[in-house]
């Protein structure tokens, strides 16, 4: 896909971290969460296979991977300019894989040769239809080893629409106290990204076709929990949240 030096791929993370502070409250900590669970699902194992799917340039994936240097990290996400500046900035700590998640054979993309010890995910799968999640959770729980571990983090709200209301407004005054709203949010990064000399020529051979549908769902909690254990993880719940921030786990 052409050449990239370091420099600007460590510029350009670095920018697609600050903004998605837009997207996610608590995200430094909403992270460390998810890599305490993959530590301890994974403790003991010598060769732990783990999948971050709907990565973007794999900054989770890189925090796992730092976390479990004997473990094999996998960055999943349809752009490939997304992995082209993580597999430059991060380098071979983790592996960088371009798969449409819920598309027809899209766990064949990766070229698993064992069962996945954690898949994790965040703020991503809130762009799947309810049909695709339902199936992209079935695909994943028959990949996993039993005791493996299924993490999503993302927007999902509670059950009842009065506590939704109250649970966003939480989460709206956390990010306000906290300092985390970021001058830059998606829209700019993505048009500094085309304006950039060396970018915008990769940006510009994506092409239309390489760019997922935006279905969207609105599963609040419970719905979630119900797709979880349709498809085969007897223990679901969630382990963190702030506002409609979640990290939800499910047990294989």
């Amino acid at each position: 896909m052409g050449t990239m030096s370091t420099a600007t791929a460590a510029r350009w993370v670095e920018r697609w971290e600050s903004q998605q502070q837009h997207y996610a409250v608590d995200r430094e900590e909403r992270f460390e969460v998810i890599a305490d669970l993959v530590e301890h699902v994974t403790f003991g194992r010598p060769d732990p296979l783990v999948l971050d799917l709907g990565s973007g340039p794999g900054c989770l994936a890189a925090r796992i991977a730092a976390r479990l240097p004997a473990a094999e990290v996998l960055a999943v996400d349809t752009d490939p300019l997304l992995l082209k500046l993580g597999s430059t900035h991060y380098g071979p700590s983790i592996r960088c894989v371009e798969a449409m998640i819920g598309a027809p054979g899209w766990l064949d993309a990766l070229a698993l040769d064992r069962p996945v010890d954690a898949a994790v995910s965040t703020t991503a799968l809130h762009y799947l239809g309810k049909d695709t999640l339902r199936a992209v959770y079935t695909e994943l729980a028959g990949r996993l080893r039993p005791g493996g571990i299924l993490v999503n983090g993302d927007h999902i709200s509670p059950d009842s629409t009065r506590v939704s209301e109250l649970a966003g407004d939480i989460g709206r005054r956390y990010a306000e106290r906290n300092a985390e709203l970021a001058a830059e949010d998606w829209e700019s990064w993505w048009s500094g990204a085309a304006a950039d000399p060396e970018l915008g020529p990769l940006l510009a051979a994506r092409g239309a076709g390489r760019r997922p549908p935006c279905e969207g769902n609105d599963l609040t909690l419970s719905g979630h929990v119900e797709l979880l254990r349709a498809a085969g993880f007897e223990d679901v719940g969630a382990v963190w949240q702030v506002g409609h921030s979640h990290v939800l786990a499910a047990i294989r």
